[in-house]
């Protein structure tokens, strides 16, 4: 499906792309047939993909997958997609926001599942969030991002793009950059560059599945206010007092002036270990 060719077929339902919901389309049928190859998928996989869209990443999908369950936010393109038979018969379509739905349950039990997602910029860092929880489902996921998340992802201590996410992933998964993508490949044609990403949810994780919500919200206390020092950041998140504060940081062999950008995973693995679960201050 050409760009001229995804431009009639929403002419012809009366569809446009959505700005608000980040819709770029694929349309490019090789690129599609290489993404598939790149995520590693084989008849023995199902896969989930997140985002359908029109459906060229999904026959891709389902020419080397047994089973492909496709969710797709936009009613109006499910509708036309099934109007026009335009998916092959081992993928399951379904109308689904990917933020509201249980994404567990549908690949529980699946054997073996693989994730593949194209994400609009606006939700991809929730929706990067939510497949560390399916890491313990998955055989791997491989996401379309905007280059600028893939940065984020990748991002080393001392760098202006590490955060949150890049700490997150660090302790759970490895994360490579497979392909980069210029904006011709899609219609409407994108303003920013994109990258697919491969990946693997690590053999040895630094966190116990039952942890990484606790390790999380220290994380994101220390990432919250950047430019303060990370024992005031911590402080200043009302969670924890100056004194479990103090004894953590000490506990990590980290400077108290430091700010959380310059602070080594592991380090923030140690605080976050000796912090008190439970909020401890005043709210």
């Amino acid at each position: 499906m050409s760009a001229a060719e995804v431009r009639s077929f929403l002419e012809r339902h009366g569809l446009r792309a959505s700005r608000v919901l980040g819709q770029n389309f694929l349309c490019d049928a090789d690129l599609a047939d290489r993404l598939a190859e790149i995520a590693g998928v084989t008849a023995d996989d199902t896969v989930l993909e997140i985002g359908a869209g029109l459906g060229m990443l999904t026959r891709a999908l389902a020419t080397r997958a047994g089973r492909v369950i496709a969710l797709e936010v936009d009613a109006g393109i499910v509708a036309a997609l099934r109007a026009e038979a335009a998916l092959p018969a081992n993928v399951e379509l379904r109308h689904e926001d990917a933020l509201k739905q249980d994404l567990a349950e549908l690949v529980a039990g699946g054997g073996s599942v693989r994730l593949v997602a194209n994400l609009p910029y606006a939700v991809s860092a929730p929706l990067l969030r939510r497949f560390l929880d399916l890491r313990g489902l998955l055989v791997d996921w491989s996401v379309m991002v905007q280059r600028e998340v893939a940065a984020r992802l990748v991002a080393q201590p001392g760098t202006r793009d590490y955060g949150s996410l890049a700490v997150l992933h660090r302790f759970t998964t490895d994360v490579s950059e497979e392909l980069r993508i210029a904006p011709g490949r899609f219609f409407p044609r994108p303003k920013v560059n994109s990258s697919f990403l491969r990946i693997r949810p690590l053999a040895e994780p630094r966190v116990a599945p039952d942890e990484l919500a606790a390790v999380e919200r220290v994380v994101r206390a220390a990432f919250g206010q950047r430019r303060k020092q990370v024992a005031n950041a911590l402080r200043g998140s009302g969670l924890w007092t100056g004194e479990s504060v103090a004894r953590a940081l000490r506990a990590a062999e980290a400077d108290p002036r430091a700010r959380a950008e310059s602070l080594d995973p592991e380090v923030l693995l140690v605080i976050a270990r000796a912090l008190p679960p439970g909020r401890e201050a005043a709210p």
